[in-house]
């Protein structure tokens, strides 16, 4: 339904680099999609493809070949994590507290599944994958609690945002396909591991300096 004075739907602010052509694409895939499929729907098929990342990544002990699965499952997890709210929106039958609640729950399960597989693979350890799952419920928490104190839903910082950020991770995907684990010159570090630990850094930085600088408006407003 159309959001309640009690549950009124933050404003969206969307700037990264994708975010026009992206929006032209599920657009389309709106108008096309039959009516029998659903948001909630779209939602449990996001999760499933969270589930195929995580497994890709452990099974790719056995051979590095069930990465495949893991890329697989990136694009599963755009498809219905970027198509449950907008097909509501599409179709006007949003419900903004179960939508909200339920959407952001689910995705921070598979993101904790999706990244933490990361650090059961052989190619990151595991306090590196961690770090960077904490990097980014940090931001998220700043997110919500923007929505909630200034009425604003950023779904990107830097011109980045979750669809750059599954990239990001296909590329870093195919890459240990190609590469395959090991350790630089004996320090028990891999260059995936750098990488994380360098996406971790940006992630903790831009919730700092952002916290700060919400703060920092708030006080000046007074309020």
């Amino acid at each position: 339904g159309i959001p309640s004075a009690e549950m009124k739907a933050p404003t969206r602010i969307q700037h990264n680099i994708l975010a026009r052509s992206e929006r032209r694409l599920l657009n389309w895939l709106c108008a096309r999609l039959p009516a029998w499929v659903t948001p909630d729907q779209l939602t449990l098929l996001g999760f499933v493809g969270a589930l195929m990342v995580a497994a890709g990544y452990m099974l790719s002990w056995l051979d590095n070949e069930w990465l495949g699965l893991s890329l697989a499952g990136y694009i599963v997890n755009w498809f219905g994590d970027s198509l449950d709210g907008s097909l509501a929106r599409w179709r006007r039958i949003e419900r903004p507290r179960y939508g909200y609640f339920v959407d952001h729950s689910i995705d921070a399960v598979g993101t904790l599944l999706m990244v933490g597989a990361i650090g059961a693979s052989p190619y990151m350890r595991l306090d590196v994958a961690l770090m960077a799952v904490i990097g980014y419920f940090l931001l998220s928490i700043h997110t919500f609690l923007a929505a909630k104190v200034v009425g604003e839903f950023r779904l990107s910082y830097m011109a980045g945002g979750p669809t750059e950020l599954r990239l990001m991770l296909m590329a870093m995907t195919v890459t240990m396909a190609l590469v395959g684990p090991g350790d630089i010159g004996g320090t028990n570090f891999s260059p995936f591991d750098l990488f994380g630990l360098f996406v971790a850094s940006i992630l903790v930085t831009i919730f700092v300096v952002q916290s700060c600088a919400m703060a920092h408006s708030l006080r000046r407003r007074g309020g």
